[in-house]
């Protein structure tokens, strides 16, 4: 009967890509078009109407199809060619992070193309660049994860702590557990009126700064919440100097990120603050210039080789056509106290 029942399935055009990765002539017969028309739609080309380039990226995204870029040309001495997306190469962050990841990719045995499209003035270009390269992209796409299929067609991508998106494989970073052991040592030590500097425009909180606020109500304290609406140390050490130089001023202040924090650090020495004897400070990401500033950064730190570790994971497993692997991991902070606070 097994026999049979192969045998009888030989036929059906979408029977092989049940038992092996798709091909392109399998989308060209699921949609009823040419070969020629699947690699217009899937490579944005003109020359097909939208509703035929629709059928055929539907058709893809059914099969799991992913174009081969030695089909294309592409060839780059046979290593799987992971793109790694970024947004702001700027902050410490972004190569720490890129740095993890290409340690751990040479260890899979892939090559990295590395795209930022938070300083770039043409990040449409530069993701259909890096589409056509890679088989596999991860990092940060903000609002362009909610298109990809539509303008890139198949390509598999891993978003990187993006939260409640769940359309797409990830990995999140969670703060949740490593913020509430940093109010709980806030708390203990003394602290009665801690400041959040939240990275979001006013009056609406970020995720992770409502976190911040929760752990502290938990503890019977209420946080204020100031913002900056650039999550840099320049914004950061301005918003700080208005709220340290108030009658009553906050005994902490917990910053959105490290570079943030780094910014309430300078702002604290410019008014003669002893931190942490008058003040307290914290950031969140654990980069290492924390470590390189006096007083040192207390901070949230992620383990940006445990991030690189599932992405890869996940990356290989697209690559290697795996639909039982788990489409999301979840990564925690972990607190690293230091002199600040």
């Amino acid at each position: 009967m097994a026999e049979s029942a192969q045998l009888t399935g030989a036929g059906d055009p979408a029977a092989p890509a049940a038992r092996r990765r798709a091909t392109i002539l399998d989308v060209a017969a699921a949609a009823g078009v040419s070969r020629q028309t699947v690699t217009r739609a899937i490579n944005d080309m003109p020359g097909i109407s939208a509703d035929t380039k629709k059928r055929v990226l539907d058709a893809a995204g059914a099969l799991s199809y992913r174009p081969s870029r030695f089909g294309r040309g592409l060839v780059t001495g046979g290593d799987r060619q992971l793109g790694l997306v970024v947004n702001d190469l700027r902050n410490p962050y972004s190569p720490e992070l890129a740095a993890a990841v290409v340690r751990r990719a040479a260890d899979e045995g892939w090559s990295v193309s590395l795209v930022d499209i938070g300083l770039a003035g043409a990040a449409d270009r530069l993701l259909r660049s890096l589409h056509a390269q890679a088989d596999v992209v991860v990092g940060y796409l903000g609002t362009w994860a909610s298109a990809w299929e539509s303008r890139f067609g198949a390509t598999p991508l891993v978003l990187l702590d993006a939260g409640e998106d769940i359309a797409h494989a990830g990995v999140d970073l969670d703060p949740i557990a490593a913020i509430d052991d940093l109010a709980a040592h806030l708390v203990a030590l003394g602290t009665r009126r801690p400041v959040v500097l939240d990275a979001s425009e006013p009056p609406m909180p970020s995720r992770r700064g409502i976190a911040m606020v929760e752990a502290f109500e938990r503890r019977g304290l209420s946080p204020e919440v100031v913002h900056a609406s650039v999550p840099t140390p320049e914004h950061a050490s301005a918003v700080a100097a208005q709220v340290i130089r108030r009658t009553t001023r906050p005994d902490a202040i917990l910053a959105f990120n490290d570079l943030m924090a780094l910014g309430v650090l300078s702002a604290c020495r410019h008014a003669g603050l002893d931190v942490p004897g008058d003040i307290r400070v914290a950031g969140v990401d654990g980069l290492t210039v924390g470590t390189l500033v006096a007083p040192t950064l207390t901070t949230l730190a992620v383990d940006f080789d445990e991030v690189a570790r599932h992405a890869l994971e996940l990356a290989v497993a697209f690559g290697e056509g795996d639909g039982d692997v788990g489409p999301h991991r979840v990564v925690p902070h972990r607190l690293v106290l230091r002199e600040s606070a």
